[in-house]
């Protein structure tokens, strides 16, 4: 970034502590609320004015509580910025497509293993070469599971119970998947003919960007306690599903916010940004879009399900035989892109929420009802993904993350330079043979991709990380390190 912007971003902020920073409600007229943007000084410079500004014109939409938050991992979005927070009150507040992004309910999931790294290493390459024929990836990339009609709205209205009651994973996976999978209120009718033909044929896709299956080993355990509870050891094997709801999410996207850019108009709402079109929390637009969201939503649950079955299926081809009882079990399943209503404490009082988490991810403390039982002494698995390269991060949370973030963290390190910038300075057959002269192996659909998701366009996974855990949002688990990864 330039030093006219990275001067300005220093003069706007005001200093909370080493890793919270205020922007104050004169920044921009109408701000309702400060923003409170999560970084360290460090990750700060990275910071462009434009996430500020997104910032702060969340501060602006009616019924907000609280702040207009930004995860460490920050950066622009459309309308609201990715790694945004913002809880809107169920009565005087909005919903806003923008602050669940397109891809709803895109999400990660980490599933554990009996197998070490030494037992995959040999076969690794094989192993890939396996998961990339048999699960779809790319753009506009088709599953091998074809559903009806009536299928299609049974998995946008059960999620992960459809799964599992048509042969896709087992009923122990259901209790370790947020909202066990299955978000209710979902309304079938409110999804477009157009967004159907989308998601029909993709259930059981990676999908393309920055979406990925990895496979990985646990090099560093910190917490022995939260780490034994969730089944994770030093040299295990685990992989990571990272997807979401495919055309059928960025089509419900699509189609309500055209609704809702009018609606806006409707009801008055002076949009800082058109990209933020919005309804009242209880009109019937934003109903309609919520509940197709929850559609969208349980989708993607389903669509996680869906690879992970298969990719069950050819680890135990590869390792079964030799090692017996594999254990592939879930660890715990987040989304990155939805919004939700829940009870959160605002000033003394027990107050209904439209949370929106805009590339962020849930993080419920212990003792949290909505969390599984294994999970209720040490708090829910906060699952933060590296790139590639660079580490990921098991993380569980704690008893102040309600009262810090509403109960948010990151959802992964965060871009600094654009897809397009990316594919023009970086040559995806070098990156990817740096990758394995390091022991990982990448397979992707064309080199470019590898270019556009390269270690280097991200931040520091393990800088973003220490930011939520100095902060106390959620304290460090498990770090876990590549070995083969798959790009869409």
């Amino acid at each position: 970034m330039s030093e006219e912007n990275e001067t300005s971003v220093f003069d706007v902020l005001k200093k909370i502590n080493d890793n919270a920073w205020e922007v104050p409600v004169g920044f921009k007229p109408g701000m309702n609320v400060p923003g409170r943007i999560f970084v360290s000084e460090s990750l700060l410079h990275l910071l462009d004015m434009g996430t500020l500004d997104q910032v702060a014109n969340v501060a602006i939409l009616p019924g907000i509580q609280r702040y207009s938050m930004a995860m460490p991992d920050a950066h622009l979005g459309y309308g609201f910025p990715i790694g945004g927070v913002a809880a809107f009150d169920k009565h005087s507040g909005i919903i806003s497509p923008g602050g669940v992004g397109f891809d709803i309910n895109c999400g990660v999931r980490l599933i554990r293993s009996n197998l070490t790294e030494q037992d995959v290493r040999p076969k690794l390459s094989g192993l890939l070469d396996e998961l990339f024929e048999v699960i779809p990836t790319g753009v506009g990339s088709k599953g091998r599971l074809k559903v009806s009609d009536a299928e299609l709205d049974d998995i946008f209205v059960h999620g992960v119970q459809w799964a599992v009651d048509n042969g896709y994973g087992v009923k122990a996976d259901i209790g370790h998947c947020e909202s066990k999978g299955q978000m209710s209120g979902a309304d079938p009718s409110t999804v477009s003919l157009r967004a159907r033909k989308r998601g029909r044929p993709q259930i059981g896709t990676l999908g393309s960007g920055n979406h990925f299956l990895e496979v990985q080993y646990i090099d560093k355990i910190y917490d022995e306690e939260a780490a034994s509870a969730m089944g994770l050891r030093e040299g295990q094997v685990t992989f990571m599903i990272h997807c979401g709801s495919r055309g059928a999410g960025h089509q419900i996207c699509t189609d309500h916010l055209q609704v809702l850019a009018q609606a806006s108009k409707k009801y008055g709402i002076p949009l800082p940004d058109k990209q933020l079109a919005c309804a009242p929390a209880q009109s019937k637009e934003a109903q309609d879009y919520f509940k197709a969201m929850v559609c969208a939503a349980n989708y993607a649950w389903v669509n996680r399900h869906v690879i992970m079955h298969w990719t069950r299926e050819v680890f135990e081809r590869h390792f079964a035989a030799d090692h017996g009882d594999l254990g592939l079990d879930l660890v715990y399943d987040v989304a990155h892109n939805i919004a939700k209503l829940e009870e959160h404490k605002i000033n003394g009082k027990n107050t209904e929420v439209y949370v929106h988490r805009k590339g962020a991810t849930r993080a419920f403390p212990p003792g949290h009802p909505d969390l599984p039982e294994d999970y209720l002494v040490v708090g829910q698995p906060v699952l933060i993904p590296g790139s590639m390269g660079t580490p990921s991060y098991v993380l569980c949370s704690t008893e102040d993350s309600m009262d810090i973030s509403f109960g948010s963290a990151c959802h992964g390190a965060g871009r600094v330079m654009s897809r397009k910038h990316a594919k023009k300075e970086l040559i995806g057959e070098d990156i990817r043979d740096e990758l394995s002269s390091r022991g990982i192996l990448v397979r992707a659909t064309q080199p470019s991709l590898i270019a556009e998701e390269a270690p280097a366009v991200y931040k520091s996974s393990s800088e973003v990380v220490d930011v939520v855990h100095d902060l106390g949002i959620a304290r460090k688990v498990a770090r876990l390190l590549p070995m083969g990864v798959i790009k869409g």
